[in-house]
């Protein structure tokens, strides 16, 4: 059994102390911590969310950036998008003001690509953080990993997903978003 550390501890280092690429696999069809927010409540019927530039997460995002540092995600999509998938689509879009650079991936397509079906983070290339989930979509923890093997095919997931994603501006276009 692997062992699984609360994300809000093991978070902060990661994200203060990456060098060049934090990367994230996002592989789920909805999050229970979006469903729990007054954004996502107000998306359901018919808010778009706007870009919160004050917000803790687009701070850090725009510092990190100004260093030179890069957040890079892709997110993968049923077809047709899930509710949780179309208020990621929406809401993402705040998030690449803030200076990520987020794609989105159709599940047809990660399927064919073999990727992996669970989320993780990728720092640096040398430490995969593997997000843990219950069955209602809530975070139980992280697990991280430096064994060379899995940090490999967690940098192939990432060359490959990253190829054929579409970047977020672009497939929310093709894609509607609301509700």
């Amino acid at each position: 059994m692997p062992e699984i550390v609360p994300f809000a501890e093991a978070a902060p280092h990661l994200f203060e102390t990456f060098a060049h690429t934090a990367f994230r696999l996002e592989t789920r069809r909805g999050y229970a911590s979006d469903r729990a927010g007054a954004r996502y409540r107000a998306f359901m019927v018919g808010v778009m969310p706007q870009y919160e530039p004050n917000v803790a997460w687009n701070v850090s995002v725009r510092a990190a950036v100004a260093d030179g540092r890069r957040f890079e995600r892709v997110r993968i999509v049923d077809a047709p998008p899930t509710n949780g998938q179309r208020f990621l689509l929406a809401s993402g879009l705040g998030n690449v003001k803030a200076g990520e650079d987020i794609r989105n991936l159709w599940r047809a397509d990660a399927d064919r690509l073999g990727l992996p079906d669970f989320d993780f983070w990728l720092f640096d290339s040398s430490i995969v953080a593997r997000l843990h989930f219950d069955d209602d979509d809530r975070t139980l923890g992280v697990e991280l990993i430096t064994d060379p093997a899995e940090v490999l095919r967690a940098c192939q997931a990432r060359d490959a997903s990253w190829h054929y994603a579409v970047p977020t501006v672009e497939f929310a276009a093709a894609v509607a978003s609301g509700v």
